[in-house]
């Protein structure tokens, strides 16, 4: 089993190079570990060799996910988000904990958070719906990637038209949070929702616009007709 683990950092190293790295820490504030490997050849190198570990039990193969959060290194993170999204069928309530030590103790920047939360989160959610409640404990986190995985772990359930409640309450708990990456989080988590329930959205948008934060409001309003967005973005 760790030869899996060094066949894959060695496969990162090889498609790895500067200016790919450097062009990859633009997109964030903090510093970010990186190869610097092409998201593509990431992709790919992730389901290479993950053929070698797909038979494993579950349990085995969340321990190499957890090696690959460890390590600090960005690309890691995603080819463990990855293998973990690759068990979604296998999940059991039982398997909640990990995620939510993941997001505690690894999730430093937002590719990480939204790559757990909008896919293995946010499958595990679909499939255990009773664990949402657990998202709004998150919303008073000290940590500001906890806070934003409250809201983007829901990103893809809202694209249904699922959860709807309680993304109006997570957005509520949310709304004045100071963080601009929260803001964005539950900003994208409203968009999304918006998306089959446009005309709700927007009330809630009108009803709190005078303390929503900007950055938020411009996130939720993003896709909407240029009327309702002239009219969500007038001073009151």
């Amino acid at each position: 089993m760790p030869d899996a683990i060094d066949l894959l950092r060695e496969q990162l190293r090889e498609h790895a190079d500067d200016q790919t790295k450097a062009s990859l820490q633009r997109f964030f504030k903090e510093e970010v570990r990186l190869y610097g490997v092409r998201s593509a050849d990431v992709g790919k190198i992730s389901k290479r060799v993950y053929k070698i570990v797909e038979s494993k039990p579950k349990t085995e193969i969340f321990d190499l996910c957890e090696q690959l959060w460890q390590s600090g290194m960005l690309e890691e993170a995603f080819v463990a988000n990855n293998w973990a999204y690759s068990l979604r069928k296998q999940f059991e309530p039982d398997d909640f904990p990990i995620f939510e030590r993941w997001v505690n103790l690894y999730v430093d920047n937002w590719a990480a958070c939204d790559g757990l939360c909008t896919g293995t989160i946010g499958a595990f959610l679909v499939r255990y719906p009773v664990f949402v409640e657990n998202l709004k404990q998150w919303c008073g986190s000290p940590n500001r990637w906890v806070r934003r995985a409250a809201a983007v772990s829901l990103i893809n359930p809202a694209h249904d038209g699922q959860f709807k409640a309680e993304i109006f309450e997570i957005a509520n708990r949310l709304l004045l949070d100071p963080d601009d990456m929260v803001q964005k989080g539950y900003g994208w988590m409203l968009k999304s929702l918006a998306d089959p329930f446009e005309d709700e959205v927007y009330s809630f948008i009108l009803d709190h616009r005078a303390s929503m934060p900007r950055t938020a409001l411009r996130y939720a309003i993003e896709k909407m007709p240029v009327e309702k967005k002239r009219e969500a973005m007038k001073k009151i």
